[in-house]
């Protein structure tokens, strides 16, 4: 990571806006289950909480707009027989959301019209899944919808797989056997390729359809967890992990050759014992670590033309989080020069916003710091996806958004600068040499 010298970047003064006490969503029974998923999830209607709930699993959904202090009883989700570990909302529908739990099933929820948190505590009614989804054999810990096709969704469990359902079909359909357990998971921009990364400490990406590993190689060699994010539309990969003595690592891979190590080797981050939670913000390449068990969320830009990470700066606050959430980048405020919004935890009982925010006058739409953003339409069906079709994403204006007009949907077209082509026909040839030898065989 290059050091902290001054360069021409419009984010190079972007600062971490917290928000008063009073608009915070407060009184929460957040999960203290010590299982290492992000606790919170958020769209542009809800935020979704693992909740320390009696009587089996339960989790909460939160409607953005109902602030300040819950009720001491809330409506839950409830239908799992063991504790939620994490929940995903559906990029294409954002009444529907996921949750992976204890007792091995995935359950598909549809949130009620008109759901409130707001009720009367004689009143209280909980929500029941749509469906729950069977099929693997031990606790589901990540969930991740595709980016592109409708109603797919990612797994994985403590059974050492990684399994890809159609929820409309309620079926798995690609199970991806691994070594050990999968710590992370992540789709590429187009949804083509899946990066994990694995207790065995190796990085290893998938072309799912095929069922092969494209790519491998070893990640960081301490043994606690390593988590991972596909970097927008390059094919690059970030990983946080740790060394063989502890220190806690960031690492940028080049995603169709992670068997050479790290562009620009491993670097040591701090001491600090909790996992790095890593998220990157495509519209303006720049990468946020959230670690866990500290209040500070670091955040670096990319320069894909050089493969550098810069230094921007550190949000730091007194009161350490374990969960973090980012919205959608259709959703953010962009007339308050908002780049990123993150929802953080507090105390396992308080969700706090922090706007992330470029500072500027800005009377009008600021184009260069607004590229456009993922639509909330899907470009391909399940069906479509399984059979081998591939789409980028549909993308929409943010200057639409500005304006107060219906946002005009187009589908993403990458930029010769993202590393993609050459890279993913790499990553193709490799997956069709293995099924060649595979067919030889």
């Amino acid at each position: 990571v290059s050091g902290r010298f001054v360069r021409a970047s419009k984010y190079r003064h972007v600062y971490g806006q917290p928000t008063k006490r009073d608009l915070c969503y407060d009184n929460l029974h957040i999960s203290n289950n010590a299982w290492d998923s992000n606790l919170i999830n958020v769209n542009p209607k809800y935020l979704s909480v693992n909740w320390e709930a009696s009587g089996g699993g339960a989790f909460a959904v939160i409607p953005l707009e109902e602030r300040g202090k819950a009720p001491g009883i809330i409506p839950l989700f409830r239908g799992h027989t063991a504790t939620v570990l994490d929940t995903d909302w559906n990029p294409f529908d954002d009444d529907v959301v996921a949750s992976g739990s204890d007792d091995g099933k995935i359950g598909i929820w549809r949130v009620p019209d008109g759901f409130s948190i707001m009720v009367n505590p004689k009143e209280v009614t909980d929500v029941s899944p749509q469906t729950m989804l069977s099929g693997h054999k031990r606790k589901v810990g990540h969930l991740k919808f595709h980016p592109v096709a409708a109603n797919v969704l990612v797994s994985s469990s403590a059974d050492y797989t990684v399994q890809l359902w159609d929820i409309e079909q309620g079926k798995s359909k690609i199970t991806l056997a691994h070594k050990d357990l999968v710590t992370g998971l992540d789709f590429n921009f187009d949804g083509s390729l899946l990066a994990t990364t694995c207790r065995d400490k190796k990085i290893r990406i998938w072309d799912p359809r095929s069922g092969e590993v494209a790519v491998e190689g070893p990640g960081h060699s301490g043994a606690k967890i390593s988590r991972l994010v596909w970097m927008g539309e390059h094919n690059r990969i970030a990983t946080t992990g740790f060394s063989r003595m502890s220190d806690r690592q960031l690492a940028i891979w080049d995603a169709s050759n992670i068997e050479a190590g790290p562009i620009n080797g491993f670097q040591q981050l701090d001491s600090s014992a909790g996992v790095c939670m890593p998220f990157y913000d495509s519209g303006t390449d720049c990468l946020y670590l959230a670690g866990k068990g500290d209040g500070n969320i670091r955040y670096y830009e990319f320069e894909a033309s050089t493969d550098s990470l810069y230094d921007l700066s550190e949000y730091k606050s007194t009161e350490p989080q374990r969960g973090i959430a980012v919205m959608p980048k259709r959703a953010i405020d962009v007339h308050a020069n908002e780049v990123v919004r993150m929802y953080k935890t507090a105390n396992d009982s308080m969700i706090e916003p922090i706007s992330f925010i470029v500072p500027r006058r800005a009377e009008t739409f600021q184009d260069d710091i607004y590229p456009d953003a993922p639509a909330g339409e899907p470009a391909l069906t399940a069906d479509e996806w399984f059979s081998g079709k591939s789409s980028n994403p549909k993308m929409i204006s943010l200057k639409d958004v500005f304006e107060g007009n219906a946002p005009n949907v187009s589908v993403a077209i990458v930029s010769e600068n993202k590393h993609e082509p050459k890279a993913e026909t790499k990553v193709e040839q490799k997956v069709e040499q293995k099924v060649e030898q595979k067919v030889e065989q």
